[in-house]
C-alpha cells in the first residue's frame, strides 16, 4: 500500500513516496501529470500540490552495479515522460566520495548542457545521493535534485533532509551544502538485491529513530524475531496493510521528516539525528572507510553513546541493554575494531563537524524515544567508555 510523507519546509517542501513499483513511475511524478504512465500500485502525484515544473534535461547519477539492475527501468520511465536523459556512473564505495568524483558529475553536466531548470537524479545509496546532491547544489549555483535511493540506509536517512557532501581525508562529510530534493522516491522492491551486510548496516539507522524519536518503532523492532535480513521483514502478514519492512520505512521516514521540518539546517533539534555518529564517524575515518561501513560504525557509536548516557545519568542501564539487544538482533557490531587506538578516536573527535567552541557535542538518549545534545562530557568520561567497547 503506497504512502506519501510530506516534508514541510515552506517553498522547499517536498514529498517522500514509498510504494512498490514506484521506480517505473518516476517520470509521471516529475511531470505531475495524473494520467502519465505508471504502475497500478503507485498513486498519481497529489493534485492539490504545485507541479514541480522541471526542465526537460535530466542527468542520472548512479554506480555501475545499481545501474545494471535498475538503470534501464529508470531511463525508460523518464524518456517515456518526455525527458532528455543522460547518465553518469561513478565507482561504488565511501572511499570514492570525494571532490574528484564530483568533478566527473560536473563534466557530465557540462556535456549534457544542463540548465538551471534541469535535474540531477541520484539512483543509488547514500554515497551516490550525497555526491549527486552536492553536485546539484553547486552546479550553476544550484539545480534540481531528485533522490531515488536503492539502499535501506539511503531510504531512511541520507536521501531525506537535504544534507549533501563529500569526505575530506581528515574527516567525513566536511565539505558539503544543504540542498533539499524536489522529490524522494522509494521503491521497497529494489531492496531484494541489496547485499545482506548493507541491509544489516541500515538497521542501525532504523534502530536510531526508535531510540531518539519513536517509542512505537522501537517496540515494534523488539517484537520482530529477526532484523538481520531482508527476507525476515518483507512478508505482509494476515490482516496487515504493510510488511514489517515497509512499516520500518514509513516510520523512519516520518521521524526524519518531522525533525527536518522543525529544523532544516541543524540549528537545534536536528542534531539528535547524529545519534551514534560522533564516535561512529571517527571509527569510519580511522579505518579508511574500508573495514567498517557507515551503519556498522553508527551501531558501535550508539553502543558507546548508550554507555556514556548511563555513566552520565541520562538514562538507565536497563534501557541501554534494550538498545544493545536490538543492535545484536540486527547482527551489527558492538565493539570498536581490534587495534584501534582510543587516543586516535579522541583526536578524531576534535575534527567532527559537531564540535562547537572546541567542545565535542554528543547526542545522548534520555529515554527510549527521546534524546538530547550535550557538550558537558569530559575527555576522561569518553576515555573510560572506549576500552569497554
Amino acid at each position: 500500500m503506497p504512502s506519501i510523507i510530506r516534508v514541510h519546509l515552506g517553498p522547499q517542501s517536498y514529498n517522500i513516496l514509498i510504494a512498490p513499483g514506484s521506480l517505473d513511475a518516476l517520470g509521471a511524478w516529475l511531470t505531475g501529470h495524473p494520467d502519465a504512465p505508471r504502475p497500478a500500485t503507485v498513486p498519481p502525484p497529489p493534485a492539490q500540490e504545485p507541479a514541480l515544473k522541471l526542465g526537460k534535461k535530466v542527468l542520472v547519477v548512479s554506480n555501475p552495479v545499481i545501474f545494471r539492475y535498475y538503470g534501464d527501468r529508470l531511463l525508460t520511465a523518464l524518456t517515456q515522460a518526455g525527458f532528455a536523459v543522460s547518465h553518469c556512473l561513478l565507482p561504488a564505495g565511501e572511499r570514492y566520495k570525494t571532490l574528484k568524483s564530483v568533478q566527473k558529475i560536473y563534466d557530465a553536466a557540462l556535456d549534457a548542457r544542463l540548465e538551471r531548470s534541469s535535474t540531477i537524479v541520484a539512483l543509488g545509496g547514500g554515497v551516490i545521493g550525497d555526491m549527486a546532491g552536492f553536485a546539484a547544489a553547486t552546479w550553476l549555483r544550484g539545480i534540481n535534485v531528485v533522490q531515488v535511493p536503492t539502499s535501506l540506509l539511503a531510504m531512511v536517512d541520507a536521501a531525506i533532509g537535504g544534507k549533501t557532501g563529500v569526505n575530506h581525508p581528515q574527516g567525513k562529510n566536511l565539505i558539503g551544502a544543504f540542498h533539499q530534493p524536489r522529490l524522494v522516491l522509494i521503491d521497497p522492491e529494489v531492496l531484494a538485491t541489496l547485499p545482506a551486510r548493507e541491509f544489516r548496516a541500515a538497521m542501525a539507522e532504523v534502530i536510531k529513530y526508535g531510540v531518539i524519536w519513536d517509542t512505537g518503532l522501537f517496540e515494534t523492532l523488539e517484537k520482530l524475531p529477526r532484523l538481520d535480513h531482508h527476507r525476515f521483514l518483507a512478508e505482509i502478514g494476515p490482516g496487515e496493510t504493510h510488511s514489517p519492512l515497509e512499516e520500518c520505512l514509513i516510520r523512519s521516514c516520518q521521524a526524519k521528516a518531522e525533525v527536518v521540518s522543525q529544523d532544516e539546517k541543524e540549528g537545534g533539534l536536528r542534531a539528535i539525528l547524529n545519534y551514534g555518529h560522533t564516535i561512529g564517524h571517527a571509527v569510519e575515518s580511522l579505518t579508511g572507510y574500508r573495514q567498517v561501513n557507515h551503519g556498522e560504525a553508527v551501531a558501535i557509536g550508539m553502543v558507546a553513546a548508550g554507555q556514556l548516557a548511563v555513566a552520565a545519568g541520562f538514562w538507565s542501564a536497563a534501557e541501554a541493554d534494550r538498545q544493545l539487544a536490538l543492535i545484536q538482533k540486527a547482527g551489527l557490531p558492538t565493539q570498536i575494531p581490534a587495534g584501534l587506538d582510543p587516543d586516535a578516536i579522541l583526536a578524531s573527535l576534535q575534527t567532527d563537524k559537531k564540535v562547537k567552541d572546541g567542545k565535542v557535542r554528543f547526542v545522548l538518549p534520555t529515554q527510549i524515544g527521546a534524546a538530547t545534545v550535550t557538550d558537558q562530557l569530559t575527555t576522561a568520561q569518553v576515555r573510560q567508555v572506549l576500552p569497554s567497547l
